[in-house]
């Protein structure tokens, strides 16, 4: 079997492994845990929301997603990328980006028909005046467009198109990473750095304001995780300094402190000095400098600590990395289930028992749907296998036509 070298990310030598490459299970792992703590936060005023990350620390897991995302693009599409092929990569990217959008025109109108018949199911109108809802509602003839448009999103259906938007950047980011990835960190983060100054992003049609998540801010840690993929792959090391392991941890530490603490005054004090908000702030729509260090902290601490690491590091059949696989599928089941979760939380006035059984039995379905899924996976690899071996067969009765066909013509 021919092997070729190959890294995964955060290891510094080179191993000779069968292709194609081991996936690396560690960022399904991540994905997975990732995807779990965004349909818990999705299905507010239930316990187990009281325990995910954004209780304990400035970031929370669509920072994590993010930056997850970025490194599996370094995977996929860096390793193949090639200047001269930028075209071809740009059409894959797009496609992606295209399947994005899809993926959330049925989020977006399956929560609004679920909020609709529960309103009218339960005679609660007030579920129509929840998440960005009404303003649809009230003028459908500008907010179907400008929902199919992107210019208005419906609350907690609001990652999927600045994904998708990041996805179309790809091609530019890679490009510039191939003439170099200082190149790349350097455009990107200024790109960051003046989109929070001067808040610039997409506005929206209906409402006053910005998306709640701007691709401009949000592509500066998209970018940093396809720059270190790709130049792990390229043989190169994270860097690696005691300093920078208690450095990462002391803020960490810190992050965990402030927000358990509500240290929230001292962000007052230090905006206070007149910097600008997207270096001294907490806000997650233009990605501030506090919520960014927090995630690459968390990234670095995981990375570089081998119990970590190790213990992330799952065989292909663990149910997280089967849930994590399926990253975009199970991403879409759970936002439908989270916008059932927050009707019957509404008509249930928030009971404490209803949200936790909800949460629960929401999980189980998403897990059920992902092994759903990994059986047809498998299946199709099966199939595929299965043909081989004919397809070969098939080719060897051709050759031997023809050289029977050769013989006679002589």
């Amino acid at each position: 079997m021919v092997t070729t070298p190959e890294r995964t990310f955060g290891e510094g030598r080179s191993i000779a492994v069968p292709t194609p490459s081991k996936r690396d299970t560690r960022l399904d792992v991540l994905r997975g845990l990732a995807l779990i703590t965004i349909f818990i936060n999705h299905v507010p005023g239930q316990i187990f929301e009281h325990l995910t990350t954004k209780n304990y620390g400035f970031s929370d897991a669509a920072e994590a997603f993010v930056l997850i995302s970025g490194i599996a693009v370094g995977i996929a599409y860096g390793a193949r990328f090639k200047v001269g092929a930028w075209f071809e990569t740009a059409k894959k990217s797009t496609k992606r980006a295209f399947t994005l959008y899809l993926a959330h025109m049925i989020t977006t109108f399956m929560t609004l028909a679920l909020f609709m018949t529960g309103a009218w199911l339960f005679h609660r109108p007030g579920l129509l005046c929840e998440i960005n809802i009404l303003a649809v509602l009230t003028n459908p003839h500008a907010g179907i467009p400008s929902l199919m448009l992107l210019g208005h999103q419906i609350g907690y259906n609001n990652i999927l198109p600045m994904y998708g938007a990041l996805m179309l950047m790809v091609p530019i980011i890679l490009l510039l990473e191939a003439r170099s990835p200082l190149l790349a960190l350097t455009v990107s983060g200024a790109v960051w750095l003046v989109s929070g100054i001067y808040e610039i992003a997409p506005h929206n049609t209906l409402i006053e304001g910005y998306w709640f998540l701007n691709p401009l801010s949000w592509q500066f840690l998209f970018t940093i995780g396809i720059v270190g993929m790709m130049h792990v792959r390229r043989g190169g090391k994270l860097p690696q300094h005691p300093l920078l392991l208690v450095l990462a941890a002391a803020y960490v530490v810190m992050s965990f402190v402030w927000v358990v603490g509500q240290l929230w005054g001292i962000g007052n004090a230090l905006a206070s000095l007149g910097l600008p908000p997207v270096i001294t702030g907490f806000d997650k729509t233009f990605l501030s400098l506090p919520r960014l260090l927090h995630v690459l902290s968390l990234a670095y601490l995981v990375l570089n600590i081998n119990a970590l690491s190790t213990l992330l590091r799952r065989p292909e059949t663990n149910p997280l990395v089967i849930f994590g696989r399926h990253s975009l599928n199970i991403f879409v089941a759970g936002t439908i289930l989270a916008m059932i979760g927050q009707v019957l939380l509404y008509i249930n006035n928030g009971d404490q028992v209803v949200g936790p059984i909800f949460v629960a039995l929401g999980l189980a379905i998403q897990f059920v749907y992902a092994y759903h899924l990994e059986r047809k996976r498998l299946q199709g690899r099966a199939a595929s296998a299965a043909r081989q071996p004919q397809l070969g067969s098939a080719q060897a009765i051709a050759v031997r036509a023809d050289n029977g066909r050769g013989t006679n013509r002589k």
